[in-house]
């Protein structure tokens, strides 16, 4: 992984845990449940926030070398995309 992508990664990952971790309490203790749609709707900003660190990480490395590898290589790397956004490939 890119090293600052990686850094922001793991932080990414953190604030996470420390968030599920938040609502987990809110729903033992039967906090108000507009209270805790509002903290998981936080947990899938933040997950969302995550994911394109990943696919940023994913396209600066690994989706470069397969275009530039070209034929079935640039294929699979649109399909990998495309699978990972839940559209159909190939």
């Amino acid at each position: 992984m890119i090293e600052d992508i990686k850094k922001r990664a793991l932080h990414r990952a953190s604030i996470l845990e420390g968030q599920l971790r938040g609502v987990t309490r809110m729903i033992e203790n039967e906090d108000y449940c507009m209270d805790i749609i509002t903290q998981s709707r936080a947990i899938q900003r933040s997950l969302e926030s995550l994911n394109r660190l990943l696919l940023e990480n994913h396209m600066r490395t690994h989706v470069v070398h397969m275009f530039d590898a070209g034929g079935e290589e640039r294929d699979k790397a649109v399909d990998e995309i495309l699978k990972a956004f839940d559209f159909q490939g190939k």
